[in-house]
């Protein structure tokens, strides 16, 4: 069954993963950076090599505060993708050989404004992996600029509605599903690529390596729709010493992969109830889960087993929130202003921690 409903929008099979094709043929790879960071001018061209002005890597003088963790280096060579209109900052790209998962991907990168702001010269910004559903190979839609999360994002932090997040938008999947419906769960299945790994611990480490990042988990969250909203939140549950919190729109609620077939307690590993349940049983820590799903497609039918797993599981260390975007769809265009109209950046924003402004 098909959505019908706005860009970014998801096709797919039952519970699962729904790309598209439009938002690939507009995605062009980028990554996104303020023009505080570029020597080139406000207006380079895409493809034009961005040039960090950290020091080498390093940010000049010493972090506001014992939070801070400086760019670690080294820096990554990252190429402007896109220009955000409504407030001229950059979505550039960079390909990322992941030492810990040995897989190499591209990953999206976009800077808030205030990352440029004298006021937090030495702070470290949260950062947001952004995750897109469907095949997540070649590109993460969630770099297309029509979608605005990068431009709500920046609207939001202004007016104190969210935290200025710095994003990170990495391919989901080692190659596109083509008919196949192939996915990876966002996980390290054995014998396949470890995308459970570059997600987690690859990504992460580019950030910290090019910017100015927080050293607690307070500092970190995911966002996705669909197999991204599971893979984002599969990631919350594993690993809560890294990560905080989620944004998950239209989300698979178990792992499906056909490639799980003879690695059941591999596969048990991956499954947000199981991991939910233990984080329970060890009374923490406290992670905050915020869902949403449309009243269209095939959010219709993904909405009962959202609604069941905050029955059974929201309770203890694990907090939920949940919105349900009336007449939308599962798809990008419904969950981007849904984040703002549910509260849910919000929410999570509360929960976390800003930059620190500096003296």
């Amino acid at each position: 069954m098909n959505d019908t409903v706005g860009a970014g929008r998801h096709r797919g099979r039952p519970r699962r993963r729904r790309l598209i094709g439009a938002v690939l043929a507009v995605a062009v790879a980028g990554v996104l950076v303020t023009g505080a960071l570029i020597r080139d001018d406000a207006f380079s061209d895409t493809g034009d090599t961005v040039r960090l002005d950290e020091g080498g890597g390093r940010a000049r003088g010493a972090p506001v505060d014992a939070l801070t963790q400086l760019p670690t280096g080294p820096a990554p060579e990252l190429r402007i993708a896109a220009t955000i209109p409504e407030d001229g900052s950059k979505v550039l790209v960079t390909t990322l050989a992941g030492k810990k998962s040995g897989f190499t991907g591209k990953v999206w990168l976009w800077l808030p404004p205030q990352y440029k702001e004298a006021r937090y010269a030495h702070s470290g910004f949260p950062v947001m992996i952004a995750l897109p559903g469907g095949p997540g190979f070649p590109v993460n839609y969630w770099m297309d600029r029509n979608l605005k999360l990068e431009a709500s994002i920046s609207a939001w932090s202004k007016d104190g509605s969210s935290l200025p997040f710095i994003l990170a938008m990495p391919v989901l999947n080692p190659r596109t599903d083509g008919k196949e419906g192939l996915y990876w769960d966002g996980s390290d299945i054995p014998g396949q690529p470890k995308m459970g790994t570059w997600l987690t611990e690859d990504v992460p480490d580019l950030v910290r390596s090019a910017f100015r990042t927080i050293k607690s988990r307070d500092g970190w969250a995911f966002m996705g729709s669909s197999t991204g909203g599971f893979a984002g939140l599969k990631a919350v549950l594993q690993k809560p010493d890294r990560f905080k919190a989620v944004i998950a729109g239209g989300p698979d609620i178990l792992p499906d992969s056909r490639l799980w077939r003879g690695y059941p307690r591999e596969k048990l590993e991956n499954s947000p109830p199981e991991l939910a349940r233990r984080l329970i049983d060890r009374n923490g820590p406290e992670v905050y889960l915020a869902f949403q799903v449309g009243t269209k497609g095939s959010d219709v039918r993904c909405r009962p087993q959202v609604e069941d797993f905050i029955r059974r599981y929201g309770t203890g260390p694990v907090k939920t929130r949940f919105h349900v975007d009336e007449g939308g769809g599962h798809n990008a265009r419904t969950y981007v202003p849904g984040m703002h109209d549910g509260a849910l950046i919000q929410w999570v924003s509360a929960h976390m921690r800003g930059p620190v402004p500096g003296g």
